[in-house]
């Protein structure tokens, strides 16, 4: 049987077991983040794991069309999405079960997703997906609230060397428009600027020294504002600006030491925005925490909320886990075969994990460190003891 073993452990690709104690930490991450957002007024909801493909993949949940997994349910015969993303979930909740509820609508989310493949940098294609999401403003104070909120919960989790990078991703097409730039010109533009191609200024001389100066602004905050301000921009692309420019200031007002840096013309991962959107990094993490920003929902069967404007952000457990601190060792001790049941329920009742022996062994110390517990509990004692 043992030579078996190994063919059970094999995983598909991007996918893994979660052992303790991680498996404890990022429960225990989760719930904290969860509460952070409780506090700040965002109900919680639990949409189911797989929906019916075109409820799934409607509205913004069709930029996830390629990364769903299908499946047939036996039972209506019609096709199914495992969910890629929770946030799409959440939109159609918006605008049916949610529909009459007051505006601006805050709920918040926890679960596991499934994605057909992973990224580069991050080939899991399972993770657990927690976040908020505002539906119903259009204020920039709704983009503050929803940035500072994500920095919030990660600052409470003992993330450090935060920094969130702002994004307009709906600036480039509106140029783009601007100058009527259509077709393959757009797919060769677009990709010269997200490889950060100076040459663009040479291969597109009417648009190129835009292109040229946005590519310049991107840096520290305070830095990228004062030159995307010196920008002469088509009007059409005056609100990214503007929205940008104000977002930041509630942001300071509050959160004046929070690190934040710009880029406007970062474009990938945001399919599915329609404004300012935000990434959340950590020094030394080898992947972003999360993302945001402005999308819409609703009126794909012609309801009243039309491209409701919504706003929020998405938080990655696995890459959460790696850049918070470890949690410190809890309180474990070893209960020794025919302790009195009433040790039990004190001990745990005061914070203790208890770790009960279920029949006698001739030394209970060396069984206590068989099993991981730094304590044990002496027979007339009334407190745990460290091993030695």
């Amino acid at each position: 049987m043992d030579s078996f073993l190994p063919e059970l452990a094999l995983l598909p690709a991007g996918l893994h077991d979660l052992l303790p104690p991680d498996a404890e930490r990022e429960a225990a991450l989760v719930e904290h983040a969860m509460g952070v957002f409780r506090a700040h007024g965002y109900d919680r909801v639990k949409p189911p794991l797989v929906e019916f493909e075109e409820s799934l993949l409607s509205g913004v949940g069709k930029a996830w069309s390629l990364q769903t997994f299908r499946l047939l349910d036996p039972e209506s015969q019609r096709m199914m999405g495992v969910r890629a993303d929770m946030t799409l979930q959440v939109a159609r909740l918006a605008v049916t079960r949610l529909l009459n509820a007051p505006r601006p609508l805050r709920l918040s989310y926890a679960g596991e997703v499934l994605r057909v493949g992973g990224a580069q940098l991050s080939p899991e294609r399972q993770f657990r997906q927690i976040g908020c999401e505002l539906i119903g403003s259009l204020d920039a104070a709704a983009d503050a609230e929803i940035i500072l909120l994500a920095a919030t919960a990660l600052t409470e989790l003992g993330v450090r060397g935060l920094s969130i990078d702002l994004n307009l991703p709906t600036i480039v097409p509106a140029i783009f428009a601007a100058y009527g730039i259509t077709g393959d010109d757009d797919r060769q533009l677009a990709a010269a600027l997200a490889h950060r191609d100076t040459a663009i200024a040479g291969a597109a001389p009417d648009i190129g020294p835009l292109l040229l100066a946005l590519l310049d602004v991107a840096g520290p905050a305070d830095a990228a504002i004062e030159k995307l301000s010196r920008i002469d921009l088509p009007a059409k692309a005056e609100s990214s600006r503007t929205r940008l420019i104000e977002t930041v200031r509630l942001i300071r007002r509050a959160a004046p030491d929070l690190k934040l840096t710009i880029d406007p013309l970062e474009r990938q991962g945001f399919e599915y925005q329609t404004g300012l959107s935000f990434t959340l990094f950590a020094r030394g993490a080898r992947r972003e925490l999360g993302r945001g920003g402005r999308y819409r929902i609703g009126g794909e069967r012609g309801t009243e909320l039309r491209g409701e404007p919504a706003v929020g952000f998405s938080l990655f457990a696995d890459a959460v886990l790696n850049a918070a601190p470890a949690s410190a060792a809890p309180r474990r001790a070893y209960l020794p075969f025919g302790h009195p049941p009433e040790s039990t329920r004190r001990l745990r009742t005061a914070g203790w994990i208890t770790v009960a022996g279920l029949s006698p062994v001739d030394d209970p110390v060396a069984e206590a460190k068989r099993l991981g517990c730094p304590h044990i509990l002496v027979v007339g004692s009334g407190e745990p003891t460290p091993v030695t």
